[in-house]
């Protein structure tokens, strides 16, 4: 059931065979990351994804040295491509399960197929559930954006908005104003303290009390943000924190340990979670982590694995030779 790659001496892995030395579930940044990785480290790979990326409605991603401006799409494609290089396997499914048995992993792909593997890496991203307001969907990644890191600098200098969900909303503003000098934060709500105003007012950002109604379009383009009392406020670009919520049910079942404060599946710095052999890395784990952070981590998780089973094949091996020494009396 596994692509020919083995432990790197062309006798395949000595440990026990369970299909696949690891399979990593999410083809986003971090998890093609570390299937290459572990490709290149001649370990058996599977990779199951749904097709379903966060940055997809983006054009294009930026501050990722030597991908500056590259689309998303355009990144995912050429990391298919290189995985594919060194053997590792693709499925282009939804995984509904994963289960311990024994000492492997089973994943249950939907539609009833089953990939049984010694080590499980989950990197499953998040979703976005953005403000419920005319516009946001439509304009999403495009004109209504979320990190000034990745998109500011294309709308500097322009009238740029930020749509307040909650108290981070106040510190959004402040961050927006280092790309333009024409800043409004329409406050939906949020009540900013005397502090903030104080601050708020020395970065010329003006706040808008009135409620927001919808988001106006014209042309494909946003053109304004349109109040409840009638008014638009002509804006080019606006910001908003949505709620990001991880895509971790995979993890729930297996028991995963969860920050008791946050909810969020506690990981090692290596993705390593509570459970033996599962490793979860990305925005499912981070929510901040960027297209060359998630790079990062499933990179190191992909050596922290590799390590693990060579140990692992190395333990077995000097188990065999041991049985055959006692068997011959060598």
């Amino acid at each position: 059931m596994g692509a020919t790659n083995g432990s790197g001496d062309g006798t395949g892995s000595t440990g026990t065979d369970t299909g696949y030395d690891v399979i990593v579930v999410g083809a986003g940044a971090a998890g093609l990351s570390a299937a290459l990785v572990l490709g290149r480290a001649r370990r058996r790979v599977a990779v199951v994804d749904s097709g379903e990326p966060r940055n997809a409605p983006a054009a294009q991603m930026h501050g990722f040295l030597s991908r500056d401006g590259m689309p998303p799409a355009e990144l995912l494609a050429v990391g298919r491509a290189e995985a594919g290089r060194y053997g590792v396997e693709f499925f282009d499914a939804l995984a509904d399960e994963i289960t311990a048995d024994g000492g492997g992993f089973g994943l249950r792909l939907a539609g009833g197929a089953l990939l049984t593997a010694r080590r499980v890496l989950v990197a499953t991203g998040l979703r976005d559930e953005l403000p419920d307001l005319p516009g946001v969907r439509e304009r999403w990644g495009r004109d209504v954006l979320h990190c000034p890191y990745c998109h500011g600098y294309e709308v500097r200098d322009e009238p740029l908005g930020v749509l307040g969900t909650g108290p981070g909303s106040v510190h959004q503003a402040l961050m927006v104003r280092q790309w333009s000098g024409d800043v409004v934060l329409f406050a939906q709500g949020v009540e900013p303290d005397a502090e903030q105003r104080e601050q708020l007012a020395a970065r010329g950002v003006r706040i808008e009390e009135t409620p927001v109604k919808r988001l106006a379009v014209a042309d494909g383009a946003l053109r304004g943000v349109e109040l409840t009392d009638g008014r638009v406020v002509p804006r080019t670009a606006v910001f908003t924190a949505p709620r990001m919520v991880p895509r971790d049910g995979l993890l729930t079942p297996l028991g995963c340990a969860r920050d008791e404060t946050t909810g969020a599946v506690v990981t090692d710095g290596t993705g390593r979670t509570s459970v033996a052999g599962v490793w979860a890395v990305g925005n499912v784990t981070d929510a901040r982590a960027q297209v060359p952070v998630a790079v990062g981590a499933g990179a190191a998780a992909a050596m922290d694995i590799n390590n693990g089973l060579v140990a692992e094949d190395v333990a077995g091996a000097v188990a065999a030779a041991r049985a055959v020494s006692a068997t011959t009396g060598a």
